[in-house]
């Protein structure tokens, strides 16, 4: 079995990285796969927005396809991605098309870290400079017009190595842009043997005043009610609890480490960005979301009329079923600030697949 189409974390390979570059907004997207491999590849990228191509005989030749397949109606930039990078950051994407503003090609790369030496018969030989010296990622990417004529102009070696050689080889500058040490590829049986716990949870608890004065959000979902909730955002409670769930489960701090409300940008902000952020961040260590459970603690308004409601906008805000999302509500029979009817708190838990 092709890595690529080998299983990991619960899916083929193959599948991690096509559903990453989508969700850094990439398309359309061509899969260019070994001749023979339609019906498994069909299979590992079911129900996806993609094109399969037969590539060649070597990777230059493959690449070359995927770009012909594209030039009818040509993107104005193109990431070339190796399927086997199954972890992609939407970060890198944004400097890589930061970095096309002003350079033909950019490509993510890393640091070498270890102490370097040329070698002949397992004798060491010269030391060589790693402060010179970068380990190269992908997705490498360039404006589409000018990658499509240096495959097509190529007269190198039947195997280029990457993409990057061809588009230097042509005259392009690339730019470096910092790559990832999650981008790593896998190459090796040991890659395929995570040593990430399958499931992993986390809890959250809100709190924010009630106000005149103030519009009421819980869950995504505008209520109508006399006064509403204060804070430095639109002070979703229920939202905000949500949010430390997740960010507890895959350990990244809390909300106020990646909003701070000391911050003005965040002044009234809706909190569903902070939602999709934390579901982005359980992304980039390898994980989806499970299941979460909203608990919404006041007295009024009643939570039971807008419930459906709000299981349907945090499926959306967090793009997974409606069933895999709980809200629930109780008071605290008159006693405390929720029980005077002074503000309203919310507790959730989150629970995180391994993807």
């Amino acid at each position: 079995m092709p890595k690529q189409f080998a299983n990991w974390r619960g899916k083929p390979v193959v599948r991690h990285s096509v559903e990453r570059l989508l969700t850094a907004g990439v398309a359309p997207i061509v899969v260019v796969i070994p001749d023979g491999a339609h019906d498994v590849a069909s299979a590992a990228l079911d129900g996806l927005p993609v094109r399969l191509i037969t590539g060649g005989a070597s990777r230059q030749d493959s690449v070359r396809a995927g770009l012909e397949a594209l030039a009818n109606d040509a993107p104005a930039i193109v990431h070339i991605h190796d399927a086997a990078r199954p972890i992609l950051p939407l970060a890198v994407v944004e400097r890589l098309e930061k970095a096309l503003e002003h350079q033909p090609g950019a490509i993510p790369v890393l640091p070498v870290v270890d102490s370097l030496c040329n070698a002949s018969d397992n004798l060491m030989g010269a030391p060589a400079r790693r402060e010179a010296l970068r380990r190269v990622q992908t997705p490498q990417s360039f404006r589409f017009a000018d990658i499509l004529a240096a495959h097509r102009a190529w007269d190198g070696p039947t195997n280029a190595g990457d993409d990057a050689q061809v588009a230097r080889a042509y005259g392009l500058g690339i730019a470096l842009v910092d790559g990832d040490e999650a981008l790593h590829k896998l190459t090796y049986a040991s890659d395929f043997a995570s040593t990430l716990p399958p499931v992993r949870m986390g809890t959250g608890y809100d709190v924010h005043r009630l106000e005149d004065g103030e519009e009421l959000w819980l869950c995504g979902v505008k209520i109508d009610h006399h006064q509403g909730l204060s804070g430095h955002s639109d002070a979703d409670v229920a939202i905000h609890a949500l949010v430390d769930a997740i960010l507890g489960a895959c350990a990244r701090g809390d909300i106020g480490q990646h909003f701070p409300p000391s911050d003005p940008q965040w002044k009234g902000a809706a909190s569903d960005r902070f939602l999709a952020h934390a579901v982005k961040l359980a992304g980039e260590v390898g994980y989806v979301i499970g299941h979460v459970d909203v608990t919404i603690i006041c007295e009024a308004p009643k939570i039971g009329p807008h419930r459906e409601a709000m299981r349907a906008r945090l499926a959306a805000i967090m793009g997974v079923d409606v069933g895999l999302v709980s809200v629930k509500a109780t008071t605290t029979e008159k006693l405390g600030f929720t029980g005077r009817g002074e503000g309203i708190a919310a507790q959730a838990a989150a629970t995180l697949l391994l993807a």
